[in-house]
């Protein structure tokens, strides 16, 4: 992976105004969701009427190429951009941060019985009207199904977070699947619309591999879009599914054209080769220009992802909170933003994004202050030696850092870092490495001193990060998790498993707002900014809906159409 992300690294979880009614009480169709989206810096046009049938195409540019079209698979997320065409899940989240039924009838609630009062027994109806792109009919056994390969140990599934708590599952007819939960996991109705896709039965319970089949090259599925051709190294066509059970689709076809050199992409997007600058957007560098072409729309979001220091929390030094607490101070967090990034991101202190239910406000904020770093430092007894250097029992001020060889803008980051942090007294030394090196072992099993790394917390749309900050998910300690901060607190695994098990929005808010105090005081993390990016479509293209709860903002195209 180019970095973690979050949301579909490689063996991981990547894992508004607000909507106040109760996460499981809720109406059909209201989540535990967001509602802004981020910044659009895009002309109004005159709304205008889908055509009657698929008209025309997309093309949409992609810097690194899909590989993996098993959907249940780990993947990244030009992956994804393939999956949210070829296949569906049971419910999706819109921008809004509404709970929408795609392959079920209505999203269950405690109010219309689909679940019960402690949280343990689903009852799901199903769609009578959905076919897969080889013409079978869509039913329950399909959920049962794919419910069952991501829990098959057999299978190299992406994560099993959720699904592995799923017990007694009861095809009750072709239309309608009830299951218990092992226990209670509020969670897991955003986990189901955000990284689950149903996989057609007959076609996979006939493979010997479930890890590899012609399925994995020529995937079958119940989207928008069904599998048209792949040429490796070039593009990846999908064609109209005219039999699609929802709104559109609208254009004949999609083609995904590779473009791993994003200044020659966006040169492509400038001269009008491609539509849609998606997944990667649009450099920094090149915002502004793009903002004045003549036929070209752009569009500014906040992402999910956190992009932040990563300390070794069992790594001498950064043991020290006043130490994490000086290093924090002497980040001129401002200058990076602006020097590196235009401008464009946000400052957080969270963990949470900014626009999510669950996003704590009031959190202390972040003030550049070399001279009080010092000061707290002296205080805790780390003295200067004769080369400026601090040292404390024998043990000096000094770490590598690490990230991505040949992230350009994270590497000049790196240098300012250098820069400040020198002038309180700290040393940093550069590690970089190859992208298949850091993030693997290195990254996973905590061998680094610090990293400056992306993250997107979330799990899909819900706060629960019990496997990035719970005391029992580090894997350098034989946990099951990504909590490669090593981070440990009490007071925090009380509130994950508190949070977890609760249904109610107001309940879950209060615990996830009091788990970010507790990071932000403890700085389990240095965060640097919330995420963005910066997409541009050609004018006429209409449909494009930015959304914060979707790991990619090319979620629905099956709505996008040529006025």
């Amino acid at each position: 992976m180019a970095d973690d992300t979050g949301r579909f690294g490689v063996g991981a979880v990547h894992l508004g105004v607000p909507n106040r009614r109760q996460f499981f009480q809720l109406g059909v169709g209201a989540a535990a969701g967001w509602s802004l989206a981020g910044s659009a810096f895009a002309q109004t046009e005159r709304p205008t009427s889908p055509p009657d049938k698929p008209r025309g195409q997309v093309i949409a540019a992609l810097s690194q190429e899909p590989t993996v079209f098993h959907p249940l698979m780990p993947g990244i997320e030009v992956d994804q951009g393939i999956w949210w065409q070829v296949f569906s899940p049971l419910w999706y989240i819109d921008p809004d941060g509404n709970f929408v039924p795609d392959l079920a009838r209505e999203v269950p609630t405690l109010e219309n019985g689909g679940l019960s009062a402690d949280g343990l027994t689903w009852k799901i109806k199903l769609r009578s009207d959905v076919k897969w792109h080889d013409g079978t009919p869509f039913t329950a056994e399909d959920v049962k199904f794919s419910i069952e390969l991501i829990n098959n140990p057999g299978f190299r599934a992406r994560s099993r977070v959720g699904h592995s708590l799923v017990k007694d599952i009861t095809v009750v007819a072709p239309d309608e699947i009830h299951w218990r939960m092992e226990a209670p996991y509020s969670p897991y109705m955003s986990i189901l619309a955000s990284f689950t896709f149903i996989v057609p039965k007959h076609i996979l319970e006939k493979v010997s591999d479930p890890n590899a089949s012609p399925f994995h090259n020529a995937p079958v599925g119940t989207g928008p879009f069904r599998w048209g051709e792949r040429v490796p190294g070039d593009h990846i066509q999908l064609n109209a599914h005219t039999g699609y059970h929802g709104k559109g689709p609208y254009v004949e076809r999609v083609v995904f054209k590779y473009i791993p050199d994003l200044t020659v992409l966006y040169t492509q997007f400038r001269t009008g080769q491609v539509d849609y600058t998606g997944l990667a957007g649009i450099l920094p560098n090149f915002v502004q220009e793009a903002k004045t072409l003549k036929g070209r729309k752009i569009f500014v979001s906040s992402t999910s992802s956190v992009e932040h220091i990563a300390p070794n929390l069992d790594f001498g030094p950064f043991t020290d909170r006043a130490v994490r607490e000086a290093l924090y101070l002497g980040i001129n967090k401002q200058a990076i933003i602006d020097a590196l990034y235009y401008g464009l991101p946000t400052q957080t202190e969270s963990f949470v994004p900014q626009q999510a239910w669950s996003f704590q406000q009031g959190l202390p904020q972040h003030k550049y202050d070399p001279a009080k770093a010092n000061a707290l430092l002296d205080a805790a007894g780390w003295v200067r030696g004769s080369s400026g250097i601090r040292e404390k029992g024998g043990v000096k001020l000094e770490f590598t850092n690490s990230t991505t060889a040949g992230s350009a803008v994270r590497e000049q980051c790196q240098q300012l870092l250098i820069q400040d942090w020198r002038a309180i007294g700290a040393t940093m030394r550069v590690n970089n490495m190859p992208a298949a090196v850091i993030w693997g072992d290195f990254w996973q099993q905590s061998k680094f001193n610090s990293v400056i790394v992306g993250v997107n917390f979330m799990l899909g749309s819900d706060p629960d990060v019990t496997p990035r900050f719970g005391s029992g998910a580090i894997p350098a300690k034989g946990g099951r998790g990504y909590n490669t901060y090593q981070y440990q607190n009490a007071e925090a695994d009380r509130l994950l498993s508190q949070g977890a098990k609760q249904f109610d929005l107001a309940q879950r808010k209060a615990t996830y707002g009091e788990l970010q105090k507790l990071i932000r005081n403890d700085l389990a993390i240095l965060p640097l900014f919330q995420s963005f990016i910066a997409e541009g479509i050609k004018e006429g293209l209409q449909g494009f809906r930015p959304n914060i709860n979707m790991s990619i903002n090319s979620w629905n195209m099956r709505e996008w159409y040529w006025a």
